[in-house]
């Protein structure tokens, strides 16, 4: 699997990194979800080359994750929106924005609480089912073929993982093979 080939493989997973899946890409979404909107409050607080973030901005306009506005016509200036397409990004954001509070916080905590305005109390983002809004923990799910499925043996190789990972088991990987050594 070539990088540059990701959104051509039958899985979203593949799809969506060809996207969203660099770093520089995941703290823009970041900090577009944290209402900033124009390029130059993106290279002061990431501290990027401005080729690098202006490719990543047109990657996202160009994948419709973001929508680039005129907020000022005489000089023209742009601000980045996300899109509908980009705000179904916020529980990718919200479960990264988890495992790092989780285990990359360090001693002195998370860096920011979220509070959710509806409610009013700060919370931890949970994943749930949206049949029965159960947790979903990893061992409760499996993996069936889809319409998008490109033949079975990716889904047998999903599931093949998925069984081994659930009873604690690594997964069954082919035999390396070694190239001999050209004769002299």
């Amino acid at each position: 699997m070539q990088w540059d080939e990701l959104d051509q493989q039958a899985c979203s997973v593949a799809r969506t990194l060809s996207v969203i899946g660099d770093r520089w890409t995941l703290l823009i979404l970041r900090d577009c979800f944290l209402k900033v909107r124009r390029f130059d409050d993106f290279h002061a607080r990431l501290g990027i080359g401005r080729p690098i973030l202006a490719d990543r901005l047109q990657k996202l306009v160009d994948n419709f994750v973001l929508t680039k506005m005129a907020y000022q016509t005489n000089p023209l200036r742009h601000e980045y929106r996300l899109t509908q397409k980009g705000l179904d990004l916020h529980p990718v954001i919200m479960s990264i924005v988890h495992w790092g509070d989780v285990h990359m916080a360090g001693k002195k905590g998370r860096p920011v609480i979220h509070r959710h305005a509806v409610c009013g109390h700060t919370f931890d983002p949970v994943l749930v089912c949206s049949h029965c809004a159960g947790g979903l923990l990893p061992r409760e799910v499996s993996v069936e073929p889809g319409p998008g499925a490109e033949g079975q043996g990716a889904v047998a190789s999903a599931k093949a993982t998925a069984a081994a990972a659930s009873a604690g088991q690594r997964p069954a990987r082919k035999p390396r093979t070694r190239a001999k050594p050209a004769a002299a």
